[in-house]
This record gives structure tokens, C-alpha cells and sequence, in this order.
């Protein structure tokens, strides 16, 4: 199962019912997780998810009624995972904010070569180009992605605009996303990650100052 912030998905609370319902809830998202991981989104069917979860079709949908309730409850697993990571980061008191930041990037930069994140952002990236829900998801996943960078922004440059710490924490997201391609699991670069993770933050580092 996964390396990095997807082995731990957060799963929202159970809304009363019984714990075995909670317990079968996670089991189908943990099965879900994987089929996108090893198959691909387009291979995360309902009936592909029932199976490797072992359960029955008519139990699958008495938890997720559609695909979409089965995705979006996969997506808030995700994100929530990432989120509870960036929180550790953003609300150290006792580390400057340059560094915290730095500690947000290295974070995201090394998570990049999780075979996890190498397999399922790329997909959504595509598939969001011909699938209004996916893009919606992807819009909101990474809205939530940069909040903790603009937090890290208002504290290091509080002179600056609010468009203008968006600006900047866009620029640091679409950058370090953008390595994937390049530095991700099996990637031809993957093993200049170290290098270029320090050239990385450093610049990000300097076009905030000069910003």
C-alpha cells in the first residue's frame, strides 16, 4: 500500500450507525485506493471496486449510491491525509516562516516519487481536461493544497497583497507539481530529486523576497 500521506487517507467520521459500517466504508475507499493506484481511474468501477474489496455489488452501494459519491469520498480521504500533514508544518510556533516553508515544499517535493502520487495525479491532470467532475475535484484539491502556503506567505510577507500572496503560492504549487513529470517514481531524473529540490526551494525563496 502506499508510501507517503495515502497509507494514512483520513476518513470522515461516522455519522452514528454501526462501527462495521465505519469498518466496511474504509475497506471500499482502501480498495478503491488501489484499484486507481495499480488500474488507473478508468478501471475504478463500482463492480472493480466491490470485488477487490470482497464484497457484494448491493453492499457496495448501499455505502456509495453512485461513482461519483464512491470518488468524492475518495478524494476527501486523500486531501484530508495531505491536509493533517500541512497542518504539522504550518502550525509549528517554533519554526521561522522560510522555514516552515521549506518544510512544506521538501514535503511535497519527496512525496512526488511515491509511486501513489506518481500514478494518480497525472491521470487526474488528463483526465480533467474531458471530465467536468474530475475538474471540479482537481480545482478544489489543489484550492486546499495552497492554503498552507498562503498562510506561510501572509507571515513572511505581510506587506504584499492578497492577490499577490495567491500569485505566489500559485507559482510554488504549479512549479513543484510540475516536477512529477520529471523527478516522479520511475522517472528518468528521479535520482537528481536531492539536487534539485534545494535549487527549488531556494528560488522560491528568492522570488518571494524580490516579490
Amino acid at each position: 500500500m502506499p508510501e507517503g500521506p495515502m497509507r494514512d487517507l483520513l476518513f470522515p467520521p461516522s455519522n452514528g450507525g454501526y462501527a462495521k459500517g465505519q469498518e466496511t466504508r474504509e475497506a471500499i475507499l482502501t480498495a478503491a485506493l488501489r484499484v486507481l493506484v495499480d488500474e488507473g481511474y478508468a478501471a475504478m468501477t463500482m463492480r472493480r471496486v466491490a470485488k477487490e474489496c470482497g464484497i457484494r455489488f448491493g453492499n457496495l452501494t448501499y455505502h456509495y449510491r453512485s461513482h461519483e459519491d464512491l470518488v468524492n469520498a475518495l478524494f476527501e480521504a486523500v486531501i484530508g491525509a495531505y491536509e493533517a500533514e500541512f497542518a504539522l508544518i504550518v502550525n509549528d510556533p517554533d519554526t521561522a516562516p522560510a522555514d516552515r516553508l521549506r518544510r512544506y515544499c521538501r514535503f511535497v517535493l519527496t512525496d512526488i516519487q511515491t509511486r501513489e502520487t506518481t500514478h494518480i495525479f497525472p491521470e487526474i491532470w488528463a483526465l480533467a481536461n474531458h471530465s467536468p467532475f474530475v475538474a471540479r475535484l482537481m480545482t478544489e484539491m489543489y484550492r486546499r493544497a495552497r492554503a498552507p502556503i498562503l498562510e506561510i506567505l501572509r507571515d513572511m510577507r505581510p506587506d504584499l497583497s492578497e492577490q499577490g500572496h495567491e500569485d505566489l503560492a500559485l507559482f510554488v504549487s504549479a512549479t513543484m507539481e510540475g516536477m512529477t513529470m520529471f523527478l516522479g517514481h520511475g522517472k528518468l531524473h528521479a535520482d537528481r530529486l536531492s539536487a534539485l529540490m534545494d535549487i527549488q526551494v531556494e528560488a522560491f525563496l528568492s522570488a518571494i523576497a524580490r516579490a
